[in-house]
């Protein structure tokens, strides 16, 4: 067995669990590989297709406000491993994700791209590093990860996607743990099948528009909720 396929078996003895049987791990490593070709090939002929878009979208964010053409910011990988994750950049150069006294500072073009998914675009570069996939558990910044428990770390046994359930069902009109619970959906049913499902509901959910923009309040309310869950079982556990 190869080095690829030993890892990919060891992701997925995370959540198989008791379900656990050599035939299923086999159809799971087949899908993992196709899947990751698919990624690859798809990612790279997209590249290619839609570099014309890239450099309007670029020249359109450098006439807009000063700043980088892309974002870079620290996320979380499969089985937890830290990557630079890569967006067109939405905001004003000088805001401060990590300020919550404040509201996001978004240029007029950047609301533009925001609101259409377009800034998410760049990360078919994390695609083809093998970074990432195109359908998978979002790739949240490193605090979400650092204050998760083991449970809802096995939503990190395969690549985080540029879309996945938990994006398609609701985008950031759901909770921290009900994003977890469809990102632990989605790991536990990892499949062609419901690859497909997420894509056209994430159809859906763009053309809608709606609940796109989490805010830097909301990302701070998902950890301090997080770290509130931390301590409450602490507690319990000492009682």
């Amino acid at each position: 067995m190869s080095q690829s396929s030993v890892q990919l078996r060891d992701s997925y003895q995370v959540f198989l669990g008791e379900n656990y049987s050599g035939l299923k791990l086999a159809r799971l490593v087949s899908f993992g590989c196709f899947k990751r070709g698919f990624d690859l090939t798809v990612a790279s002929v997209s590249l290619i297709l839609l570099s014309p878009l890239f450099l309007i979208v670029a020249g359109a964010i450098k006439l807009d406000s000063p700043g980088p053409v892309f974002f870079r910011q620290k996320r979380t990988g499969k089985k937890g491993k830290i990557f630079n994750m890569y967006k067109f950049r939405s905001m004003v150069a000088d805001n401060d994700i990590r300020d919550a006294t404040c509201n996001d500072k978004y240029t007029r073009v950047g609301k533009f791209i925001r609101r259409t998914s377009i800034d998410e675009l760049p990360q078919l570069i994390n695609v083809v590093r093998g970074q990432m996939s195109f359908i998978g558990p979002r790739p949240w910044i490193v605090e979400y990860w650092e204050n998760m428990n083991e449970i809802e770390r096995g939503r990190a046994a395969v690549r985080p996607g540029i879309t996945g359930l938990a994006a398609a069902k609701g985008r950031n009109g759901l909770n921290v743990f009900e994003k977890i619970g469809y990102d632990l959906e989605y790991v536990r049913n990892f499949s062609f099948r419901q690859d497909v499902k997420v894509v056209f509901l994430t159809i859906g959910t763009v053309l809608k528009g709606d609940e796109v923009d989490a805010g830097k309040g909301r990302i701070h309310d998902d950890i301090k909720d997080l770290k509130k869950r931390n301590k409450r079982e602490a507690t319990k556990l000492k009682g």
